[in-house]
């Protein structure tokens, strides 16, 4: 599990939850709280959200794609992607969206490698996402998860073609 971050005082943690310093997910039940992303880590999503666009000749998908937004899973687990792209365009609403993303792409944060890369890709997958990517900022690599596939492990910059018709670089 997550090595947390060690919080001197219930009072400090009270000043982080006032400051919206830190966000919670539910994911299968486990409640995971956690710092907000780096300047790193936020300037990394911008890159790549820049970079997602429909493939041409490929129909179907609007590659649509938001960034860190409340989505509730079939199974009642709320997440907050890095980044999570859909076909449609998602509505303007302030409640967490019911809807599986085509993809998701999560950056790994420091003090958080087991949920990002152990915990996190077979969920996604088993809650009907198409492709999960895993970019390891770092060590300069991307693990793809795909349903029924092994994960591959590929190195960066790289482009890559998902299973709805979008594609990303990063």
């Amino acid at each position: 599990m997550d090595k947390p971050r060690q919080i001197d005082t219930t009072a400090h943690l009270e000043e982080l939850i006032q400051q919206k310093a830190i966000k919670l997910e539910v994911t299968d039940g486990i409640r995971t709280w956690r710092l907000l992303p780096s300047l790193r880590h936020q300037k990394l999503i911008d890159r790549i959200r820049a970079t997602i666009q429909p493939v041409s000749g490929l129909a179907g998908c609007g590659c649509y794609h938001i960034s860190d937004a409340s989505l509730r899973f079939p199974d009642g687990s709320l997440k907050r992607p890095d980044i999570a792209i859909f076909c449609v365009e998602p509505p303007d609403i302030d409640e967490s969206w019911e809807q599986v993303p085509e993809a998701v792409i999560e950056i790994v944060s420091a003090d958080y490698e087991e949920k990002d890369l152990s915990i996190n890709p077979p969920w996604y997958i088993a809650q009907g996402v198409k492709d999960v990517l895993i970019v390891e900022p770092r060590s300069k690599y991307v693990k793809h998860f795909c349903h029924g596939q092994a994960p591959r492990e590929l190195g960066l910059p790289l482009s890559l073609v998902l299973r709805c018709g979008c594609q990303v670089t990063i």
